[in-house]
């Protein structure tokens, strides 16, 4: 199994971002970013993502975590530079760790 675990940070006018919508947010951008994250297996198929803490309301982070799963190998470093490239101003994706589990 191939994690990438990522920080991101949350600025601006999406401090007003609810959990949920962040959620939705990054799952498109994977898409839009063509990112290989696998999917899971049952009744109602999703991305495997996570965001480690749901950050309230109206407050600003500059270290958020977030892990993936991924189907096939992805660059750390061709990760960030994608997924920025498709996420809106206030939000971007400061490193990617990768972690191979068996």
């Amino acid at each position: 199994m191939l994690k990438i675990n990522f920080e991101f940070c949350k600025k601006g006018n999406l401090k007003f971002i609810s959990h949920l919508d962040l959620m939705r947010l990054f799952v498109r951008a994977m898409r839009r970013a063509q990112v290989p994250v696998k999917i899971t297996e049952g009744f109602s198929p999703h991305p495997k993502f996570s965001i480690k803490r749901a950050l309230k309301l109206g407050l600003e982070s500059e270290n958020e975590e977030a892990c993936i799963v991924l189907k096939e190998l992805m660059e750390p470093e061709k990760f960030v530079e994608k997924l920025n490239c498709q996420l809106p101003e206030g939000i971007r994706v400061k490193s990617a760790n990768l972690i191979q589990q068996f």
